[in-house]
C-alpha cells in the first residue's frame, strides 16, 4: 500500500490507463457523493466484502478510499495480503476530497 494526498491521487490517476477506484463507504456514505468511476465494496460487510475482493483482477492498480482513510487503509492492506501488487490509499479520504464529485 502506499499512501496518496489528495494531489498525488488526482495525478496519478489521470496518468494511470490500468487505475481502478474502490469505494469501501457504505451505501448510505456513497448516496451522499462518490468519485466518478469508483467500484463500490462495503468493508463493512465482512465475508461479502473479501468475496467481493477475490473476483477482483489482481494486475489492476486500486486506488481505494473511504470516508477518512482509515478503513481503506485496512482494505489495502488487506488487499496487498490477498496479493494484489498496486493498492493506493487516499489520505484524508472522501471527506477531504476537491476533485470531481457524482452525486
Amino acid at each position: 500500500m502506499k499512501e496518496l494526498t489528495q494531489e498525488e491521487w488526482k495525478e496519478q490517476l489521470e496518468r494511470d490507463e490500468n487505475a481502478e477506484i474502490l469505494d469501501v463507504r457504505t451505501q448510505e456514505e456513497v448516496e451522499e457523493g462518490y468519485i466518478p468511476n469508483a467500484k463500490n465494496i462495503d468493508i463493512y460487510k465482512g465475508q461479502g466484502f473479501v468475496e467481493e475482493i477475490q473476483k477482483l483482477d489482481k494486475s489492476k492498480n486500486y486506488y481505494v478510499y473511504c470516508r477518512s482513510g482509515a478503513r481503506s487503509a485496512q482494505a489495502c492492506t488487506f488487499m496487498d495480503q490477498m496479493g494484489f501488487k498496486n493498492t493506493y490509499n487516499l489520505i484524508g479520504g472522501f471527506s477531504n476530497w476537491t476533485g470531481p464529485k457524482s452525486e
